[in-house]
């Protein structure tokens, strides 16, 4: 029987050969939850698009994205060589919108059902905080093997759905997909709220990923790197940011005019993660709740196909009524 395997990074390959669990591996990893998820493209458009976010966005080589992109989308296109595909994912949000952007994919093309099988889940038996497949041995990994479920119907339907609203360009669709209280993928109701959680908050302009940096600097964390290590292991309610996708966002409060933090030149220049930080008197306010993010410093940011823009009126997170407004 010839099998693929599919995961939204490279974390398990290695893992995966080492477990004995025989199978070719694709790697499917544009991190849609970070950056314009449009949905008026062709798929072209939307790759190429995808491509400048995650170059500029994480500093790397255009024409190198646009290559690995190209050739993950042209191996996806042979999956129906296989006898049998294995979607391994866990239940965060980086995974969860890859997750669903594939089922969305598969519900086009006949032949997926009884072929496509999912490994789903938001713990393992031992691990504390279980934030990804990535953390289990190849012992752990390997009794996992033979544990997918075949895709269902309603599992694809459910994903298309979800991934037409996560697309739209008012964050209301997502709110109101979550509203349904679909749960043919378990982990996907939590992950979406979790993604509008990166509104700016009605509170102080701040998103939940921003306003829990602000605390780790305020409680000692002094570098990029302790910052993150604060947020994974402690504070965040739904870890699923890798080490870049996070600087991307916190460099954003070091930005422009009005800096929440200052971040050092000095430290290890070839480590951004080791540059001092400290908190600046606006970050103080906002931790205070005495000002406003986006109307001290503006917006510029993408929640699916959601752009959110401006330092006026844009679109909120209301955390006391669990929804998204325009405020």
């Amino acid at each position: 029987m010839t099998v693929l395997h599919i995961r939204c990074g490279s974390d398990i390959r290695e893992t995966l050969r080492e477990a004995g669990i025989e199978g070719d591996f694709l790697e499917f990893s544009d991190p849609v939850c970070q950056g314009p998820v449009p949905a008026e493209t062709d798929e072209q458009g939307f790759r190429e698009v995808r491509t400048r976010f995650v170059a500029n966005a994480y500093d790397r080589d255009e024409d190198e994205i646009r290559t690995r992109v190209k050739e993950a989308a042209g191996a996806l296109e042979h999956w129906s060589r296989y006898d049998r595909i294995v979607l391994w994912f866990e239940h965060d949000a980086y995974d969860q919108t890859i997750l669903i952007r594939l089922l969305d994919w598969f519900a086009d093309r006949p032949g997926w059902e009884g072929k496509l099988h999912l490994i789903n889940i938001d713990r393992f038996p031992g691990v504390e905080r279980f934030i990804g497949l990535g953390q289990l041995s190849p012992e752990q990994l390997r009794t996992l093997h033979g544990t997918e479920r075949a895709v269902t119907p309603e599992q694809v339907a459910d994903a298309t759905a979800a991934w037409r609203a996560y697309r739209a360009t008012d964050p209301t669709a997502t709110a109101k997909f979550v509203a349904e209280g679909r749960r043919a993928l378990p982990y996907l109701n939590a992950a979406l709220c979790r993604q509008l959680q990166e509104l700016p908050w009605t509170s102080d302009g701040l998103s939940l990923t921003e306003r829990l940096s602000l605390q780790a600097v305020a409680s000692g964390a002094d570098t990029p790197g302790k910052v993150f290590h604060r947020i994974m292991t402690e504070t965040e309610p739904l870890p699923y940011l890798g080490d870049i996708m996070f600087l991307w966002i916190f460099r954003g409060l070091a930005a422009g005019m009005n800096p929440a933090i200052f971040l050092d030149a000095g430290g290890d220049p070839e480590n951004p993660f080791r540059r001092p930080v400290r908190m600046t008197k606006i970050g103080e306010r906002l931790l205070a709740g005495q000002a406003d993010w986006v109307s001290a410093h503006g917006v510029d940011r993408w929640i699916g196909g959601t752009h959110v823009t401006g330092n006026g009126q844009v679109w909120r997170w209301d955390a006391a009524e669990g929804q998204p407004v325009f405020k």
